[in-house]
């Protein structure tokens, strides 16, 4: 009898056979699954990658839409060093979907990476044209032009997107562009655009702002009132009416403030003008006369409304402190304070804190500058630095505020305590820089030897702190000592800027006149990093040695100096000899850093003069040639693309003796052969 289904109904949690199957897979045993392939030659490496590449192609046919298929197949492409087929896939995948534009990064990403420059701004322009709402391209268009040094191109790419009418963070992108390259009347231009494209109060007191950092007071004036006239009596009208009064207040015009406090109450309805009536009564207790001391007293009330219901609310404490500090009353204040100071954030996270501190810094301050009370100073920091809880935390600010203050008091074992303890409890870089330039000034070696070696102890891998204690040996003559240190530098296996350490140790070596010494660092750095700039460095150090150690007593005999000359010139020469071997035997990949040397070494024959032979470096110069290869896609061939390659004389002529060697060995061959045969 067959069974009879009651429920009909399809089940609230579908499982497919693709699911079934993936988790019997990950289920399995390690030791039952298959072990992992060892290639020994040449052979299997082309079966595993065809295998691999079938396997990835078959993934696409049934995941066609799927992009993370096609982005790791084309990064498997990529690991192979095999470009040309890298950028097919790239090709493909966009051809998919082009409206993905995690694939565009990653292509672009691809091209840059391997040094494609063109290629790269030609997926970025792609990108940018078939999807111009996309702002991540085209910051990272705009980044990479940039890096280059591309500068005009970079401001083209900003015009192409503002045509678009970006959000207000493109046109801030833009203006801070103009910023960085000191282009004031570009910014002023572009900012005009700005507000035309986002008429709000947001953007026109960012004009108005930044007119006013530039010292363009009657500009800032002029785009304030614009503003008013354009936006009317909208929301955010009390906004721009709190801006340019403080704007006024910040100019000393205060009678202006005033002004615009009174049309604004007068403009706006009073249940939209709260916050503005709040800032006009606060100038008014600040700047007002004794009728206005009178209306502050009164205004005491509110004040401490205000804190009563948001204690944690620390704007309205500074107000209140302002307003006490205006009449002038020292218990007032104190009390005031010791009010505020008690509400501690409830969280120990630094972010609540970072507002909560100034509270402390401007009691210690006032009672320092203006009630004149050292003991209750010095009571205020350390009640600070007691309160913070420096195991999670800490600031900087406060232990150097009060150190300065004991230094003030001429308690230098004071300031010494403090400086000694925020290194224990609270290691920064800030503090440790701040104490040695303190214990420099006093002219104790011994103790900024001491702060340095904790330092380095506390960051080893800060090269800013090693060269910092070599150049401090090195100014007290102290060779051996700044050597030492410098060797204990390039010594540790962890480095934030290497680059910047092994530089400055042969910028020493040289200083010092030992040239024998230098050139072993060079040869150790070599052997470290074989970057071109290395090589470089390394064959200009060559050629201008002899001007260094040439003796001040034979600066007239010509027939030394020409021998000095001829063996720096000699000594260049073989150092751009090793590189070119190395970037011919080591490095075949790299031909245009290859390209760079010889165009160098071109360059320095010709700055010798007589003594420099061009034709050594000319004979080995590559010729350039544009080549074509072909795109191909699945569906076949898809088009050309161009390329620049380099032809180098010397490899021309290897390939040409491989040929003819191979010509002799098959005729001798021949000849064997027809000899058995007879």
């Amino acid at each position: 009898m067959a069974i009879r289904v009651r429920n009909k109904a399809p089940a609230t949690i579908q499982i497919t056979a693709e699911q079934i199957l993936r988790e019997a897979r990950e289920r399995q045993e390690p030791e039952t699954r298959p072990p992992k392939q060892k290639i020994t030659d040449s052979a299997e490496l082309c079966d595993y990658r065809l295998r691999k590449r079938k396997e990835f192609e078959d993934q696409i046919r049934r995941l066609r839409g799927n992009t993370g298929v096609w982005i790791k197949y084309a990064q498997w492409e990529e690991s192979q060093k095999d470009s040309d087929r890298a950028r097919s896939v790239w090709e493909r995948a966009l051809e998919t979907d082009y409206r993905n534009h995690t694939v565009w990064l990653k292509y672009a990403e691809f091209e840059m990476k391997n040094k494609f420059v063109n290629h790269a701004r030609n997926v970025w322009d792609k990108a940018v044209t078939l999807l111009p709402r996309v702002d991540q391209l085209w910051y990272k268009y705009i980044h990479m032009e940039e890096m280059l040094g591309n500068v005009a191109g970079a401001r083209q790419i900003f015009e192409r997107w503002m045509n678009w009418s970006p959000d207000q963070q493109g046109w801030l992108s833009f203006i801070k562009f103009e910023l960085r390259y000191n282009e004031i009347q570009r910014a002023r231009d572009v900012f005009e655009r700005f507000v035309q494209c986002h008429p709000n109060a947001g953007a026109w007191i960012r004009f108005a702002k930044f007119e006013t950092k530039n010292g363009e007071v009657a500009r800032a004036r002029d785009v304030y009132g614009r503003a008013l006239k354009k936006l009317g009596d909208d929301d955010e009208t009390e906004q721009l009416y709190m801006a340019f009064a403080e704007f006024e207040e910040l100019c000393k015009e205060t009678e202006r403030a005033k002004g615009i406090y009174k049309l604004a109450l007068d403009r706006l309805p009073k249940g939209r003008a709260e916050e503005l009536y709040r800032k006009f009564l606060a100038l008014e207790k600040r700047v007002g006369d004794s009728e206005g001391i009178d209306g502050a007293i009164t205004g005491r009330i509110q004040y401490e409304d205000e804190v009563r219901k948001s204690p944690l609310n620390y704007d309205t404490w500074f107000d209140y402190i302002r307003l006490e500090e205006s009449v002038g009353n020292k218990e007032k204040i104190r009390e005031v304070y010791e009010r505020a100071i008690a509400n501690v954030p409830p969280a120990e996270e630094k972010r609540y804190w970072e507002r909560y501190i100034y509270l402390w810094i401007n009691y210690a301050l006032y009672e320092e500058l203006v009630a004149g009370d050292v003991e209750r100073t010095r009571d205020v920091y350390r009640a600070c630095l007691e309160l913070v809880p420096h195991k999670k935390f800490s600031f900087s600010k406060i232990w150097l505020l009060a150190a300065q203050f004991e230094i003030r008091q001429l308690n230098l074992k004071g300031a010494r305590q403090i400086l000694g303890n925020a290194i224990g409890k609270a290691s920064k870089e800030k503090i440790f820089k701040k104490y040695i330039e303190i214990e420099l000034q006093l002219g104790n070696i011994d103790r900024c030897r001491t702060l340095y070696e904790k330092y380095i102890d506390w960051m080893p891998e800060n090269c800013n702190a090693w060269i910092k204690y070599a150049e401090l040996e090195k100014s007290l003559h102290e060779t051996e000592r700044a050597r030492g240190i410098f060797e204990l530098a390039v010594a540790q296996l962890i480095l934030d800027m290497p680059e910047l350490l092994w530089k400055a140790y042969i910028d020493f070596e040289i200083s010092e006149g030992e040239f024998e010494k230098t050139r072993e660092l060079y040869e150790r750095l070599l052997d470290w990093t074989k970057h071109l700039k290395v090589w470089l460095s390394y064959a200009k150090f060559e050629a201008t040695a002899m001007t260094e150690t040439s003796d001040p007593d034979l600066a007239n005999d010509d027939t030394d100096l020409q021998a000095q000359k001829k063996e720096c010139i000699q000594r260049a020469r073989m150092v751009f000899e090793k590189a070119v071997d190395y970037f011919r035997t080591s490095a075949p990949e790299l031909k245009e850093e290859r390209a760079m040397l010889l165009e160098e070494w071109l360059n320095m024959e010709a700055s010798f003069g007589e003594l420099g032979d061009v034709s050594i470096a000319q004979s080995k110069l590559p010729k350039r040639m544009k080549r074509r290869r072909q795109l191909v896609s699945e569906e076949g061939p898809v088009g050309y693309e161009e390329y620049v390659d380099y032809l180098f004389p010397e490899d021309t002529q290897s390939a040409n003796l491989k040929i003819l060697e191979a010509a002799y060995s098959w005729k001798r061959q021949r000849v064997y052969t027809c000899k058995n045969r007879f």
